[in-house]
């Protein structure tokens, strides 16, 4: 079961990856895929703007943390794991469109915060010695992500990472509610 985890951990890193690529060799025509709150031709940009990254540091940064955060969440089932992630890019995704500063927004970082805060709500939820572990973990670890939530570098979108924290507690309360941990 870990294999599969991981060749979808490794699928969809490949898949950011390739779509960087394709987004360098055409001249970052793909941008017009991002967040453009409040534009009806970018709800498309709710699903395809965590796959979009400015430049390659920008990919970098998020696929390392893309990595730490879903490994961790891989205690649990990959379906759960699969149904956050469509929960948080989602949820994350639509708050932003609805309620961001005009500008483009792309990037993995929104998921990403949604995927550390829902380790960190996890805990809290479900109550479970493996989940406050990974909780605690994550806190003292990357604690310091607390801070990406506020304005500060006009380039960087605080508001994905602002509401992606949002969603990843929103999808450890519904996961703890509705599902009752059978996932």
């Amino acid at each position: 079961m870990l294999a599969r985890k991981i060749k979808w951990l490794m699928a969809i890193c490949a898949l950011m990856i390739g779509v960087h690529v394709v987004n360098l060799f055409t001249n970052g025509s793909l941008y017009q895929y991002g967040i453009h709150p409040r534009q009806l031709d970018s709800l498309w940009g709710i699903v395809a703007a965590p796959f979009l990254h400015g430049d390659i540091g920008h990919l970098l940064s998020n696929l390392v943390g893309f990595i730490i955060f879903s490994a961790l969440l891989f205690v649990h089932s990959l379906k759960r794991y699969l149904w956050s992630s469509v929960f948080i890019i989602v949820l994350t995704g639509l708050l932003v469109w609805l309620f961001a500063r005009n500008a483009l927004h792309i990037g993995a970082s929104g998921w990403i915060f949604g995927l550390w805060s829902l380790c960190i709500a996890t805990a809290w939820y479900d109550r479970k010695f493996i989940n406050i572990v990974i909780g605690l973990l994550v806190v003292f670890l990357y604690g310091g992500m607390l801070f990406g939530v506020l304005p500060g570098d006009p380039r960087v979108s605080f508001e994905s990472h602002f509401f992606g924290a949002i969603a990843g507690v929103v999808c450890a309360f519904f996961q703890a509610k509705l599902f009752n941990n059978k996932m």
